[in-house]
């Protein structure tokens, strides 16, 4: 009996914007292939995707790899041994589960699990969503049939002839339609005549920006210009609520997540955000306009290419984190006030979105399996 299955393996963990694009493209596979395909995640144990894969339907292996840590530290003792078992068990994992293509989003896991199956002769396929590719997939580029990228410009790290450029593969349906303004403003209970600010960090939260607005809430007494919906993270979330309980002040939405973030982005004038890879591609497709405060605290600062890459496109602004408190505000205030600034910047935006990114990634993964 001919076995037509198709076996793929989705790497990629330590954060969201690892875990998501995979997820995200798992989703394609399904909705093109059906049952004629049974997917594998490999994450790294302990982190994130190990409870986050599983709550969406998909199995997962963890492998017991970790980083180096920057500072000093004893754990890094462990790390070659670490290294060591988690090769043997990628090995084991592609051959028990006879991968057909073995595809990497970053992170951890995607070095063993890709590595292994490079050298099993099994087909591989990275993603890269930052526009500085990562350590771990300039070094496993060397051997994969194909890469494919977020932003132009990605020679100067992988092989031009194996590049394809398609964008982050994002869950959801973000579009520059999305739902109606008047709806999103009235499910934060905003109201249809004032600007409105997105302010959001992330689901772990950022410090940079709680205390940006801690800052401008103080300033001004609690008589802002603009209503704000001010997504503050989970680490955070109970310091912030004091800190608005010890200063009332009207027109803000507070919490600790935004489970509707097509909401978020239909209400939003201007957006202030982080510039991770994933919420690059969001802003894009929904063509919001936004100040980046990129994160200083990210591998290969990542985050400030990020930005830039938009920003010389004219289809964002930069404010850097060290000077994020005092000028941040300021600044989108400033944009505000220049309706013809912030459609320019929509347009560019809209030019740069990719809606079928990661539709075009499951084309590429289906070539290299037929």
């Amino acid at each position: 009996m001919i076995d037509f299955m198709k076996r793929i393996i989705l790497s990629g963990g330590g954060t969201g914007g690892h875990i998501y694009p995979a997820v995200a493209v798992a989703e394609a596979l399904k909705r093109r292939l059906g049952d004629e395909v049974e997917l594998l995640f490999v994450g790294a144990e302990g982190k994130m995707e190990m409870e986050k894969v599983p709550a969406l339907g998909y199995r997962i292996v963890g492998l017991p790899i970790a980083g180096l840590q920057r500072r000093l530290d004893w754990h890094n003792l462990l790390v070659p041994f670490k290294v060591w078992k988690s090769l043997r068990k990628a090995r084991r994992t592609v051959r028990e589960f006879g991968a057909d293509v073995v595809v990497g989003f970053g992170g951890y896991a995607s070095a063993p699990i890709l590595w292994a199956a490079q050298r099993l002769g099994v087909k591989t396929l990275i993603q890269e969503q930052n526009s500085y590719a990562g350590l771990t997939n300039k070094i496993l580029a060397k051997r994969a049939r194909k890469i494919c990228t977020a932003y132009e410009g990605m020679e100067r790290f992988f092989p031009k002839e194996r590049i394809l450029l398609t964008g982050n593969p994002l869950r959801g349906r973000f579009s520059q339609e999305g739902v109606d303004r008047k709806e999103a403003l009235a499910h934060f209970g905003l109201s249809s005549e004032k600007k409105t600010v997105l302010v959001v960090g992330g689901s772990l939260g950022t410090r940079t920006l709680n205390e940006m607005m801690k800052h401008w809430i103080a300033t001004k007494g609690g008589e802002l210009e603009v209503q704000v919906i001010w997504q503050t993270g989970k680490y955070y979330e109970r310091e912030m609520q004091q800190f608005l309980q010890e200063h009332p002040t009207a027109h803000i939405w507070q919490g600790a997540f935004i489970d509707r973030m097509d909401y978020a982005y239909a209400a939003a004038d201007l957006v202030i955000s982080r510039s991770g890879a994933g919420t690059v591609s969001e802003l894009c497709l929904v063509a919001k306009p936004v100040l980046f405060v990129p994160s200083p605290n990210v591998a290969e600062d990542h985050q400030t290419a990020n930005a830039r890459a938009l920003v010389k496109e004219g289809a964002a602004v930069m404010v850097a984190d060290h000077v994020c408190r005092e000028q941040a505000v300021g600044e989108a205030l400033r944009l505000l006030q220049d309706e013809a600034a912030l459609q320019q910047m929509s347009d560019n935006l809209a030019r740069l979105a990719r809606p079928r990114a990661a539709e075009d990634i499951v084309d590429e993964i289906l070539k290299l399996v037929e």
